[in-house]
């Protein structure tokens, strides 16, 4: 048998448990610049997207590389993150690795200091655990914007503590201010809420539910930001992948940078009912948002 559908023999597999892999063929599980691993033993990188391309490398079972591009059954990928193309590899023996994020060098600022030991103590309620696991992914994401200083770093996680206090990304839950008769239809393209979200089709209201650390929420969002983060939110991986801890995490930072300048400016008047609202639209979730940032001036000192 093959791996690669290139018509090179690679190995011997018993028929007895082959089975065809209709939606591997019609769908490849790639997502576009994202970090995925090779999962066959030798996956040949080549220089165009047929079996009839040059070889010019083999990639070993485990090695990351990340998706740049898809064109039919394959992925254009490059072999670091630097974003150059290197070659284009068979889609189906990649798969999406959402590994922990890269440790923050030594020269990050005031960031370094953030630990899960005193960011616990800003969150009495939540999980150590959550937070351990989902930290790393909440400061790569502020590394990545620019948003490293003591300010930014305590308007994300007071951010957090308001709008899903256990430090994971969640989706929207079903209330009297997002559903009426069916969920989330107070949402839907045509309402008062929707037309603010920018919620233009049918169904738009479900489907660009409140989701991620920061909720975000309708379809305006939904594409802007991940227009901004190079992530396609609205078509192909889609509103779900916002939940994802990495993207999750580049979502919140992106959107406080979009907002920076209005949240330093609230901040440094001490006006936080404004910087949630800058946030939120609104108040909700105050209480908690103003308690994790108090918190945070005494632990993150």
């Amino acid at each position: 048998m093959s791996l690669e559908g290139d018509g090179d023999a690679d190995g011997f597999m018993s028929t007895d448990f082959l089975s065809l892999d209709t939606a591997a063929i019609s769908n490849p599980p790639v997502n576009i610049g994202l970090p995925h691993r090779v999962t066959s033993s030798g996956l040949r990188l080549r220089t165009g997207p047929s079996i009839d391309s040059a070889i010019t490398n083999t990639i070993p079972n485990g090695s990351q590389i990340f998706v740049l591009a898809t064109e039919g059954l394959w992925s254009q990928v490059s072999l670091d993150e630097d974003g150059h193309p290197d070659g284009f590899m068979y889609s189906k023996y990649l798969s999406l690795n959402a590994a922990i994020p890269a440790p923050i060098p030594d020269n990050a600022g005031f960031i370094v200091k953030v630990t899960s030991d005193k960011v616990a103590k800003m969150f009495p309620n939540t999980r150590r655990a959550n937070i351990d696991d989902n930290l790393p992914f909440v400061l790569a994401g502020l590394q990545k914007c620019g948003l490293t200083d003591r300010v930014m770093i305590l308007m994300a996680l007071a951010t957090i503590r308001a709008e899903t206090e256990g430090f994971v990304p969640i989706s929207e839950g079903k209330s009297k201010f997002n559903t009426s008769v069916t969920p989330f239809d107070k949402y839907d393209k045509g309402t008062p809420i929707g037309i603010i979200l920018g919620n233009t089709h049918a169904g738009d209201g479900p489907l660009f539910k409140g989701r991620g650390y920061v909720q975000l929420t309708g379809r305006f969002n939904y594409n802007q930001i991940g227009t901004q983060i190079g992530v396609d939110l609205v078509g192909n991986p889609g509103p779900d992948f916002a939940n994802d801890p990495k993207v999750a995490g580049r979502i919140l930072a992106q959107f406080l940078k979009n907002k920076e300048n209005k949240i330093r400016e609230a901040i440094a008047k001490n006006d936080f009912k404004l910087a949630r609202k800058l946030v939120n639209g609104g108040s909700h979730g105050f209480t908690r948002f103003k308690d994790a940032y108090d918190r945070g001036l005494s632990v993150l000192a």
